[in-house]
């Protein structure tokens, strides 16, 4: 029997392409990804099909292929540019004889890696829980039930029984937990708006600029650097914008392709800053050449998690490597719709200061109370 090997750190990296418009950036985002994970690349094995084999994804000849760059390379792990079934991991490990993961463990990994704060490593011990839940069933041979007849029930299946009850116990306390740090946010956000202050919400695709962004605007010193998902853990600080006004920005975890339904479930806790935002700041790498690819995956994220209905500012980043100037950008009814900056220059920040200060006036004008009067 085939006994599921340990997680490796040199990878073949598959990719099959199945007709998509961005396969190609998808390749090399994914590659990015490996990279992020301090896993080496020794190898890459790419093909055509119409559509995922059923037992193996990436069909039998392909599978062979797979398995001769493995012997070759001596690499000790498969990853997949995709998502696989549990039977599909379970047979592709068997038929190549080492550890496969797919797109989703992979970001997973990640998330593990990079969370920091308390709240932030319960998101992500939740999210891979949802997602090991789904592997338990006939998942590995350790916890397969014998074969028999009636009465013959093998310690296999016990087993199965046991890992699921104790898998839903440690969930359950997760949630629960979680559930009570969405609590205090949900107190914190109540006094912010009792005293009148206007909350701004930073989102983009990962590695657009975010974290370095929220810097330069509010002189924080989060970890920021050019690498996907740099950053996992929500930080909220002040931003006065002139003498009387100020308003709360946060920061969040970036966005990327085929978010895992995991991670955004588990999320919600810290995505509901974004979801109560009085104004999102869509920030965009304007130097890529997949912006508008990434500006939908963005918004596609966004009304998942119900929050596509707030206003949105976007902010062009990165416009030195374009060698544009800053601006702000407005639509046929003088509303700004957009502002171009380098948040690693601190160019058009001034700019982009009185264009949250416009967007947010509206928000303002509905309270009683004078920015003023917000405690520090």
């Amino acid at each position: 029997m085939f006994d599921r090997p340990d997680l490796g750190d040199q990878a073949i990296l598959v990719s099959l392409d199945f007709g998509g418009a961005d396969y190609q950036e998808s390749v090399a985002e994914c590659a990015e990804l490996v990279r992020g994970s301090k896993v080496e690349i020794l190898g890459m094995v790419q093909g055509k099909r119409q559509r995922p084999d059923a037992a193996l994804f990436a069909g039998k000849g392909k599978v062979e292929e797979i398995a001769s760059t493995v012997r070759a390379t001596g690499a000790n792990v498969v990853i997949f540019n995709h998502a696989l079934s549990p039977g599909q991991e379970r047979n592709l490990e068997r038929a190549l004889q080492c550890r496969v993961i797919d797109r989703n463990s992979l970001i997973l990994d990640i998330f593990a890696q990079r969370a920091r704060s308390h709240e932030g490593k319960l998101q992500v011990e939740l999210a891979q829980l949802s997602h090991l839940s789904t592997r338990l069933v006939r998942g590995w041979t350790h916890l397969e039930r014998q074969k028999g007849g009636v009465g013959l029930r093998g310690p296999g299946e016990t087993q199965l029984e046991t890992d699921r009850r104790l898998l839903g116990i440690r969930v359950k306390a997760l949630k629960d937990r979680l559930a009570q740090v969405q609590k205090q946010r949900n107190t914190q956000r109540k006094s912010r708006n009792r005293a009148g202050v206007a909350s701004v919400s930073i989102v983009g695709y990962t590695n657009a600029g975010k974290s370095t962004l929220f810097n330069a605007l509010t002189k924080a010193n989060i970890y920021a650097a050019d690498q996907l998902f740099a950053t996992l853990d929500t930080t909220s600080r002040k931003l006065f914008l002139h003498h009387q006004a100020s308003v709360v920005v946060s920061d969040t975890v970036g966005f990327i392709r085929d978010l895992p339904h995991t991670l955004v479930a588990a999320f919600r806790a810290t995505l509901e800053e974004t979801v109560q935002a009085n104004l999102l700041l869509h920030v965009v790498d304007c130097a890529n050449d997949t912006r508008d690819a990434q500006i939908d995956e963005v918004n596609k994220v966004l009304a998942e998690i119900e929050a596509d209905g707030i206003p949105q500012l976007i902010v062009w980043n990165k416009s030195d490597l374009r060698e544009l100037p800053p601006e702000i950008e407005r639509d046929e009814d003088g509303v700004i719709v957009s502002v171009r900056v380098s948040a690693l220059k601190g160019e058009g920040l001034e700019l982009l200061r009185e264009a949250i200060a416009e967007r947010v006036q509206p928000f303002a004008n509905n309270h009683k109370e004078p920015y003023e009067h917000v405690a520090e």
